[in-house]
């Protein structure tokens, strides 16, 4: 049975047997062996969206699973004709980004970039933690754009996609020669991980925090180690995290905890812990994000759920859908960050009232875009006239 007939039978189903069958998403003949995909998030691998045909494993009889090769880490060059992003989403703080890399090794089950994996023909499941696609012109491409005359500077986002600092950063190296080219060009940025590796960068981050041009955002989702490493398996350990924010913090880069995202009933508890330890840390402010679960994350995360708490798989999901108005999502604008309903509203508070103890409000201080100095062109196509 296929997750399509699966999800029609769900939308029949009486109203207190709706959340079982929903849950037979879940279903063996779905699920990637758990000896294939050791280390990942996603559970499951189904086609994308996009596809004309929808693919599933069977078992046929002849043992065949055991010849099937471990889900490993695959990076393809990918070569994009600009590096910066735009945007006119109205409930961001934002109109532009950069997204090295495609994908995420990270592999966070609640990840709401997943879908985006369908546009490469791929699926939203292990392909995107597995299958990555790097953009090692970025830099190049960024000078390019930067020279360009009548370009207008403002705070570039990095990090709202795919994590920059994922661990393939390490050899690719592409976040640290993106900060290279906004550094000489005095341009502002906002950076967002939940990756150590950011420490390695320090240097530059340094010398631009100087001239307040960057602040950084560290995601920590959970204090619990066990969660984290099922929920977030190839992340930075939260220690490592705050050990993060406070070496940013003592370089006196402006840093920022998130507690992104909040999930009802699994980690909502521990939002006062979070901002306490980033708080120690050396933090300066605090942000927080509603679980979101648009298209593919929805099936992806509910598998995840019913195999790691199946005992909360009920109540988490009732509560999400509380806050999205009986959906698992709500992609309005305003409120697919922070949830509606009484529930969301006594997240909002609780989180008000630690900020407000711990002085960790958001202090408006805007990133200078005054000091900025286009690149010299090298490489740019001049005009014929």
């Amino acid at each position: 049975m296929n997750e399509q007939s699966l999800a029609g039978q769900a939308a029949f189903a009486p109203a207190n047997t709706a959340d079982v069958a929903n849950a037979m998403i879940a279903d063996s003949a779905l699920r990637i062996d758990v000896e294939r995909r050791r280390g990942r998030g996603a559970g499951l691998n189904p086609s994308g969206r996009f596809e004309p045909q929808q693919r599933e494993a069977f078992d046929d009889g002849w043992q065949s699973w055991e010849e099937l090769p471990p889900f490993k880490t695959e990076v393809q060059v990918e070569k994009p004709r600009t590096a910066i992003t735009r945007n006119e989403s109205p409930d961001i703080p934002f109109d532009r980004s950069i997204n090295p890399y495609r994908g995420c090794e990270h592999g966070c089950i609640y990840c709401f970039a997943r879908p985006t994996h369908a546009y490469m023909g791929l699926s939203a499941g292990l392909d995107f933690e597995s299958k990555l696609f790097a953009k090692p012109d970025a830099a190049k491409l960024l000078e390019r754009e930067l020279a360009k005359p009548g370009y207008k500077p403002r705070v570039i986002a990095i990090g709202t996609n795919t994590d920059p600092y994922q661990p393939i950063e390490k050899e690719w190296r592409i976040m640290r020669q993106i900060l290279e080219v906004l550094n000489k060009a005095n341009h502002p940025v906002a950076i967002v991980t939940k990756s150590a590796l950011i420490i390695r960068d320090i240097d530059i981050l340094k010398e631009m925090a100087a001239k307040n041009l960057v602040r950084v955002g560290l995601s920590v989702t959970t204090l619990d180690r066990k969660l984290a490493r099922t929920m977030e398996p190839r992340a930075a350990t939260p220690p490592r995290r705050l050990e993060a924010i406070q070496a940013l913090s003592e370089a006196g880069i402006r840093t920022a905890i998130m507690v992104a995202p909040i999930i009802p009933a699994l980690n909502d508890h521990e939002i006062e812990r979070i901002l306490d330890a980033g708080k120690a840390a050396g933090a300066q402010e605090a942000s927080y994000v509603i679980l979101r679960l648009p298209l593919e994350v929805s099936p992806l995360f509910r598998d995840w759920l019913l195999q790691h708490y199946p005992d909360r798989y009920r109540h988490v999901m009732s509560l999400i859908r509380s806050m999205r108005g009986g959906k698992d999502y709500d992609a309005e604008f305003g409120k697919r960050m922070k949830g509606a309903g009484p529930y969301a509203w006594q997240i909002s508070r609780r989180f008000e009232m630690a900020t407000r103890r711990l002085e960790l409000t958001r202090r408006n201080i805007a990133l200078r875009d005054d000091l900025f100095v286009p690149p010299d062109g090298s490489g740019v196509q001049l005009s014929l006239l």
